[in-house]
């Protein structure tokens, strides 16, 4: 077996097992499976193409993350992002959990709306379960970069899910104000008034009295 064909069976052996896990740490870096799925390919493609310099597999996963990484920061600082249809995490919900996922739900929508290196860190620290120290080597910045951009973060996000849920509770509080206030008292209707006869004008008799014949 020549050294190339070698390597490239190493490659699709580390594609195949490690594509799954790669293909949703891109979809939470980017919010989109689309632009996950492209995310992974150029992942793929620069990690094959230093395939022969990283050498040992141990290697090659944290590399992995680094080019998901700088690759969807890159991506978002370019493009426009305005709204668009997300989903929400692939997890189903069973019956006695609705409200457990739709916290869930609420707390991605908010994260995909932080800046891309906040959300990298919490991807890489929350997700991934990696240390400040793996985050940070793997982002090329300081631990105590990795601290604040998560406590920056993690602030954000608590102050939008606490204004989130007051809104909805200051509608559950209205509704139900509604529900249990009294029913107005019905107008009732006047009798209809007859009209007023003006008095017929009193014709005096005449002056001296009435002749006799």
């Amino acid at each position: 077996m020549t050294d190339r064909q070698s390597v490239e069976d190493d490659f699709r052996e580390f594609v195949a097992a490690r594509s799954p896990a790669l293909l949703r740490t891109a979809y939470l870096l980017t919010g989109d499976w689309a632009t996950a799925e492209d995310l992974l390919q150029t992942a793929l493609t620069k990690i094959y193409l230093a395939w022969r310099r990283l050498g040992e597999i141990e290697a090659v996963e944290p590399y992995a993350r680094r080019v998901l990484v700088n690759t969807s920061i890159s991506w978002w600082r370019r493009r426009w992002h305005g709204e668009r249809p997300t989903e929400v995490l692939p997890e189903r919900a069973v019956a006695d959990k609705v409200d457990e996922q739709l916290e869930r739900d609420a707390l991605w929508r908010h994260v995909q709306s932080l800046p891309a290196r906040q959300r990298a860190v919490l991807v890489l620290r929350f997700y991934e379960d990696m240390s400040e120290a793996q985050t940070a080597a793997i982002l090329d910045i300081s631990t105590g970069t990795v601290k604040s951009q998560t406590s920056r973060a993690l602030s954000t996000l608590r102050g939008r899910l606490g204004a989130e849920r007051a809104a909805e509770q200051a509608r559950v509080d209205e509704l139900a104000a509604a529900q249990t206030a009294p029913p107005p008292i019905p107008r009732q209707a006047s009798a209809p008034t007859r009209p007023v006869r003006a008095p017929a004008p009193r014709i005096p008799a005449p002056a001296g009295g009435v002749e006799g014949r």
